[in-house]
C-alpha cells in the first residue's frame, strides 16, 4: 500500500525551477527534489548516479543556466527534467531515480 505524503504547495515552487526537499522516515532522512515545468511536477532522490553525491551544492540549484537540464553540481553532468536520462557527463546513459510526485489541489504530495 502506498503512503501520500503532503510535502509543500505548489507555488512554494515557481515555474521553470526546483526546490530540495526531505522527509523523515522511519529508515532515515529521504532527501529528493522536485521540478515545476511548464505545469508538470516532476521528483528525482537527490543523488548523482555517478558518485552518489547530491546534485545541488547551493539549495534548491538543480538546474543549468537556461533552466532546461538538471546539472550536478559536482561534474556537471546533465540530465533531461521529463525522465532523469543523463545526455551529457560522466554518467551518460544512466538514470536519476524518479520519485512520484503529483500536483493535486494546489498541494505538491509524494507517493512511497
Amino acid at each position: 500500500m502506498s503512503d501520500l505524503h503532503d510535502i509543500c504547495a505548489l507555488n512554494d515552487i515557481p515555474d521553470n525551477q526546483a526546490k530540495g526537499l526531505s522527509l523523515d522516515l522511519e529508515s532515515g532522512m529521504f532527501e529528493f527534489f522536485v521540478i515545476r515545468k511548464n505545469g508538470n511536477v516532476y521528483g528525482y532522490i537527490n543523488r548523482c548516479p555517478h558518485t552518489g553525491v547530491n546534485l545541488d551544492w547551493t539549495p534548491d540549484q538543480f538546474l543549468n543556466n537556461t533552466g532546461d537540464l538538471i546539472q550536478c553540481s559536482t561534474h556537471g553532468a546533465q540530465f533531461r527534467i521529463k525522465d532523469g536520462c543523463c545526455i551529457a557527463g560522466p554518467c551518460a546513459g544512466d538514470h536519476l531515480r524518479a520519485v512520484d510526485v503529483v500536483s493535486e489541489n494546489g498541494r505538491i504530495k509524494l507517493i512511497l
